[in-house]
């Protein structure tokens, strides 16, 4: 049961960044139907992330009350809302609006994932669930591609969206399987702190992590 939890977690983060990269796949062929300048692409990327910080900020307290795999599955319904939100925006105004829950969306299961695998699993899996994270960001521009000359790019969001709904509904069946998640792991670590309460490393690792971010950005 644990293995079959683990692999329906690589599978929420495969689903995780499949609509990360629709936008700049998208957006030569966006921007055209909606009358819309090449640079708004920036401001509908920032929106997205503004969202995504947001729900990062609360996902402790989410995380507490109503705990992971309700969180995930919740999460996968408004990203799958927003994307399918996409397909039938008739305006500009309407994809800024759309924007914040899906950064909402994503955000929160992120760091809820993060949290959950690193609590009760070993740390190498880490390593893995950010991998299958690359195959969604990967497949997500593949799929668009696939369909933006035949179908449109709305297709594409509603192809991606429909996706998220299917991993809405394997989570919510599946949601007994996250009581039996593995025991705690992390007992056998001990954190070195500093005087004021934080981990040795915390800000040099929080300056990697914000320039690590910027870099993704850019590309």
């Amino acid at each position: 049961m644990t293995r079959l939890l683990l692999s329906l977690i690589y599978l929420a983060f495969i689903s995780l960044g499949l609509p990360d990269a629709l936008l700049g796949t998208a957006w030569p062929v966006m921007r055209l139907d909606l009358d819309a300048p090449l640079d708004m692409a920036g401001w509908l990327f920032m929106t997205i992330a503004a969202g995504t910080i947001v729900s990062s900020l609360f996902s402790g307290r989410l995380i507490e009350r109503y705990s992971t795999g309700p969180i995930t599955a919740a999460s996968a319904g408004l990203t799958a809302l927003a994307l399918i939100g996409f397909y039938v925006a008739p305006s500009l105004i309407w994809l800024f609006v759309l924007a914040i829950p899906l950064g909402l969306g994503a955000g929160v299961v992120d760091a809820a994932l993060n949290h959950f695998v690193a609590t009760h699993y070993q740390a190498h899996h880490m390593n893995w669930l950010h991998c299958f994270w690359g195959i969604g960001a990967t497949a997500g521009p593949l799929i668009m591609a696939g369909v933006l000359l035949d179908s449109g790019w709305r297709f594409g969001y509603l192809v991606v969206g429909a996706l998220q709904l299917v991993l809405m509904i394997v989570l919510i069946v599946s949601l007994p399987l996250w009581k039996r998640a593995p025991k705690h792991v992390s007992q056998q670590v001990q954190t070195v702190s500093t005087s004021s309460g934080k981990p040795r490393g915390f800000i040099a690792a929080l300056a990697a992590f914000c320039f690590y971010c910027g870099a993704e950005a850019v590309v």
